[in-house]
């Protein structure tokens, strides 16, 4: 089973996100480019995957889409995927000043 968490912010944009986790968690993200998703920033680590995107993304009429509908007012996305239930991940990751928690999925 794989644990999904959705967090969101207005508070930073994608490379200050990025900058505030990589200090938090000593983690390494890449950056990416996607068709379906844009550019998005992605680290890979023991505890799991955690990706930054913006929550607009490129559409095909060439007007932007959201990639969380849900939340149309958060303009940063922070997405993890862990093998299993990680409340230290949750709790470092909920200190960041801005970031808030948007939903949890397991699969």
């Amino acid at each position: 089973m794989t644990e999904y968490d959705s967090y969101g912010t207005n508070a930073h944009t994608t490379s200050e996100l990025v900058r505030l986790v990589t200090d938090l968690l000593e983690v390494t993200f890449t950056g990416r480019e996607s068709d379906y998703r844009g550019a998005y920033d992605i680290a890979d680590s023991a505890r799991g995957c955690i990706e930054i995107q913006p929550n607009a993304i490129p559409g095909d009429d060439g007007q932007h889409d959201l990639y969380v509908p849900e939340h149309p007012s958060v303009q940063v996305l922070l997405l993890t995927a862990t093998p299993s239930p990680d409340p230290a991940l949750h709790r470092r990751l909920s200190s960041i000043e801005g970031l808030g928690h948007l939903g949890h999925e397991a699969l």
